[in-house]
């Protein structure tokens, strides 16, 4: 049986033309009582979500995008009480076949369209739309969702075009609809410990003065195909694609995507801001396509940006690299007092290391901020017989007792639905994220101009 809720005439609306409501925000944030429940642990099967929404209020969401990151978000949502996907969308019949099939495993029984229009049209009893296509059509899709009165959660990057990236953030303010974009560290409970409690407020490393960040991967070929799942070539002109090759790697291309220095860039570059509280100053920064020849983006780029802090200067240096693993994905930064190493995969990074000189941290590990545990420090130290010069040991390190025992993307994807319910502030709304946007898409200017590009702060609004 729906929820009913009474206005303050005495009438009576149901939950859904609730949620529905342009005035959500306001009255449903003095409404509730409780975010969204926990989904289960890691491990534990989605079923499990499923089975606990019966009897609930849904959320009826829509997905536009199945390849492999609408999976992976589908994958988050099916561990969210309380929400059903009731319909899908893309132009490949085996993304589509995939996704439903999926679904139906687990007792989602789904529309399938090729396409968006077609679904915006059909579905009309839809709370939300989540986007997962490619870049280039991101602003398509989540301004025809906003205006369709849909709340949104989109994918990083917004755009590979600021213009189309601007375009999304006044949709969003014109239609009064939610828009979130998927920066999913930005709602990670240790992110937020780390960058909000240890970073600001607490100031642990005193003055962040540098910060160096990093996603590498291996050599890999282009990503192909099953032969009989071929798309016919009047489809994919309809939708903009030259060939089955540039729509299976459609980040590898200009007119699709922003490269590497984009698709991965843009998930690191955001902390710099959120560490300093402040778009960067300026971007410089080297790369080039010089591995793989049938690639249009830089397959490497190293960038350095400037920040102007309360404090003075500040510099992050950022590189991805796609014919090495090394060191895989992680952030740190330094400051006068100590760093701060974190990834999303834990084992790559998850610690503090205190200088010897700074002010003691024993009690922010009793006040449970720091596991109270450091690794000792080695006293041990060498000698260079060439240049007599000593070596000291690395300081020890102070675990973050703060872990996330979900799927990355779901606690980002839990603030958006609790958002539509409740009017909870989203984590990353439209304008937060495309200040990252303008960020990452001119250190590819900045490689292609060999000179420093700077920024202008009206440049970060939209």
């Amino acid at each position: 049986m729906a929820h009913v809720l009474k206005t303050p005439a005495g009438g009576r609306i149901s939950r859904r033309d609730f949620l529905r409501s342009s005035a959500t925000a306001g009255l449903g944030a003095a409404l509730a009582g409780t975010a969204l429940a926990q989904g289960p642990p890691a491990g534990q099967a989605p079923a499990v979500a499923a089975a606990a929404a019966k009897g609930a209020d849904e959320l009826r969401v829509a997905v536009i995008g199945c390849g492999a990151q609408g999976r992976v978000l589908i994958e988050s949502m099916l561990r969210i009480p309380s929400v059903r996907i009731a319909a899908v969308c893309d132009i490949w019949s085996y993304s589509r076949q995939y996704a439903g099939n999926y679904l139906k495993k687990y007792g989602h029984a789904v529309n399938a369209y090729e396409d968006y229009r077609e679904l915006l049209a059909s579905e009309r009893d839809l709370d939300a739309a989540v986007v997962a296509t490619p870049d280039w059509v991101h602003a398509e899709h989540a301004i025809a969702c906003l205006r369709r009165g849909l709340p949104v959660y989109c994918e990083k990057e917004m755009s590979n075009s600021l213009e189309k990236a601007r375009s999304m953030v006044l949709a969003a303010r014109e239609t009064g609809r939610l828009l979130q974009i998927g920066h999913q560290r930005r709602s990670n409970p240790r992110y937020i410990h780390a960058i909000n409690r240890l970073i600001r407020e607490k100031r642990l490393l005193g003055r962040v003065t540098v910060a160096y960040a990093q996603w590498n991967r291996a050599k890999a070929d282009l990503l192909g195909w099953p032969e009989k799942y071929v798309i016919d070539q009047a489809t994919l002109d309809k939708y903009g694609y030259g060939s089955m090759a540039e729509f299976r790697n459609w980040r590898l291309y200009k007119k699709y995507g922003g490269g590497p220095m984009v698709d991965l860039g843009s998930h690191q570059i955001d902390l710099f801001s959120w560490v300093h509280g402040a778009p960067p100053r300026s971007v410089v920064a080297s790369g080039g396509l010089d591995f793989y020849k049938n690639w249009e983006w830089y397959d490497n780029v190293m960038a350095i940006y400037e920040f102007e802090t309360p404090e003075g200067p500040a510099r992050a240096f950022y590189q991805v690299q796609t014919t090495t693993q090394h060191g895989g994905f992680y952030e740190t930064f330094m400051g006068e007092n100590g760093s701060l190493v974190l990834s999303e995969i834990p084992q790559r990074g998850n610690w503090a290391m205190r200088e010897p000189h700074a002010p003691e941290w024993d009690s922010l590990a009793k006040a449970g901020l720091l596991q109270s545990e450091a690794v000792p420090i080695q006293k041990s130290t060498t000698k260079n017989i060439y240049v007599d010069v000593r070596v000291t040991a690395e300081a020890g390190r102070w675990p973050l007792p703060v872990e996330l025992a979900k799927p990355a993307h779901q606690p980002h994807l839990e603030n958006f639905f609790d958002a539509v319910r409740h009017g909870t502030p989203l984590n990353c709304p439209a304008e937060l994220a495309y200040e990252s946007c303008v960020a990452v898409l001119k250190a590819n200017e900045a490689v292609k101009a060999r000179r420093v590009m700077e920024f202008r702060p009206e440049q970060f609004k939209a």
